[in-house]
C-alpha cells in the first residue's frame, strides 16, 4: 500500500488531518509542466507528492484492459491497494489512456472514490514528510481548497503540444505533432467543460506561465514565493 496511514484511515468517514503541515495544490492543463514543478517542490521541501492525473490514467487503463469487468467495486479495491510504482508505468502515458482518463474523470462516482484517496494523501501524508503537494485539474477547487500554497500553472497550447510530442518521441510512439496538438486541444475542452471538477483558475491561486520559462527558472519563481511565506 502507498503508506500505513491510508490503511489505518480506510473505512472511516471523518478524515484525519495532520496539524502544522505544508500543503501545496497545483492545477494545470495537460503538459504545462506542473508535474515537473511538483516533483521539484516535493524534493526541496520534503513533501509527499501525488500526481492525481496518473490515478485517472490508471483507472482509464483498467477500463481499456477490462471492459467487461470494469465496475465501481473493482475500482475501489484497486485504488485501496494502489502503490506509487503503478503510477510510474510508462503505459499510462499513451494517448489512448489519456483519452480514456478524460472520459473517466467525468464520472461522479469514480471522482468520489478518487477524491477520498487524494484527500488522505494531502492531509495525512506519512510522518517522514513535512506535508504534501498534489497536482491535477481540480486540486485547488475541490481536493485541497485550504492549501497553504495554490498555483495555477499553464503554457501556450503549441508549447505544450511540442513538450508532449517530444515525450512520445522518447518513448518511440508513432504519433504526429498535429495528432498530439489536437488531442491536447480536445483534452483542454473536456477538462474545462466537464460537469464535476472542471479546470479553472481561482482568484486566490498564483498564475505561473511556463511558456517561456525553463524548468529551473520556473521553480526559482515558485521557491521564492514559498520561502517568503514560510519564513513569516
Amino acid at each position: 500500500r502507498i503508506f500505513k496511514t491510508l490503511k489505518e484511515n480506510r473505512g472511516k468517514n471523518k478524515l484525519k488531518k495532520r496539524k502544522n503541515i505544508i500543503t501545496v495544490a497545483i492545477d494545470s492543463p495537460a503538459a504545462a509542466g506542473a508535474g515537473t514543478q511538483a516533483k521539484l517542490i516535493s524534493k526541496n521541501y520534503n513533501l509527499f507528492y501525488l500526481d492525481t492525473g496518473k490515478i485517472y490514467r490508471y483507472i482509464g487503463k483498467l477500463k481499456l484492459d477490462n471492459k467487461k469487468k470494469f465496475t465501481y467495486t473493482q475500482i475501489r479495491k484497486k485504488i485501496n491497494k494502489i502503490r506509487l510504482d503503478y503510477l510510474k508505468n510508462k503505459s499510462l502515458l499513451s494517448n489512448e489512456v489519456a483519452l480514456s482518463a478524460s472520459k473517466i474523470a467525468k464520472d461522479k462516482k469514480i471522482r468520489n472514490i478518487v477524491h477520498k484517496f487524494q484527500q488522505k494523501c494531502a492531509y495525512n501524508p506519512p510522518k517522514k514528510f513535512r506535508g504534501s503537494v498534489l497536482d491535477g485539474r481540480d486540486i485547488i477547487t475541490v481536493q485541497v481548497k485550504d492549501a497553504m500554497f495554490k498555483f495555477f500553472i499553464t503554457a501556450n497550447l503549441n508549447v505544450r503540444a511540442k513538450r508532449r510530442y517530444d515525450e512520445y518521441q522518447k518513448l518511440n510512439k508513432k504519433i504526429t505533432y498535429m495528432e498530439v496538438f489536437k488531442s491536447l486541444k480536445n483534452r483542454d475542452e473536456s477538462d474545462k467543460k466537464r460537469k464535476y471538477g472542471p479546470l479553472k483558475k481561482t482568484k486566490d491561486s498564483i498564475l505561473i506561465n511556463t511558456s517561456k520559462l525553463s524548468k529551473k527558472a520556473c521553480f526559482k519563481k515558485i521557491k521564492a514565493i514559498m520561502d517568503k511565506k514560510l519564513k513569516n
